[in-house]
């Protein structure tokens, strides 16, 4: 798989030309070798592990014990996948990292390996039910966005 751009696409074939190259979508499209040769291209096939980056808001409600309580879950949660590349030089990181609008964010970045894509997703996907099922047991509430309206009557 080769990155170009913003397309992410398997290489079918490299001609004297033209490259064709599979995308995602099913389609297959040839570019003319020029096209290729003037772009950034990276070999994502050739990559140790793919990266997940996400934001986790709970509400204020929640408070600092929830937020502290929501990280130390987080932490547990991603240490119980053994797909999820605890190399030093990609360890999972999670963080309470933000005071939003209407949340608190908690920053969660890791890597699974192997790199494939669709084994990528089916991992965050265990990752995300885990998180939901722990969260609804210790009642951290995932947050949305709204505005609270404070009227005030004379």
């Amino acid at each position: 798989m080769i990155k170009i751009a913003d397309h992410v696409d398997t290489v079918e074939q490299v001609g004297f030309r033209s490259t064709k190259i599979h995308t995602l979508q099913g389609h297959l499209v040839t570019v003319p070798n020029s096209v290729i040769v003037n772009s950034a291209v990276e070999n994502v096939g050739r990559r140790p592990s793919i990266r997940r980056k996400s934001n986790i808001t709970i509400t204020y409600h929640s408070g600092r014990q929830g937020a502290e309580r929501a990280v130390q879950i987080i932490k547990e949660v991603l240490s119980n996948v053994p797909e999820i590349n605890t190399d030093p030089g990609y360890p999972p990181r999670i963080y309470f990292s933000d005071f939003n609008d209407w949340s608190l964010n908690i920053y969660m970045s890791y890597w699974v390996k192997p790199p494939d894509y669709w084994f990528y997703h089916e991992v965050n996907e265990r990752v995300n039910i885990e998180i939901m099922k722990r969260f609804e047991a210790e009642k951290i509430e995932f947050a949305f966005p709204s505005r609270t309206l404070y009227i005030e009557k004379n």
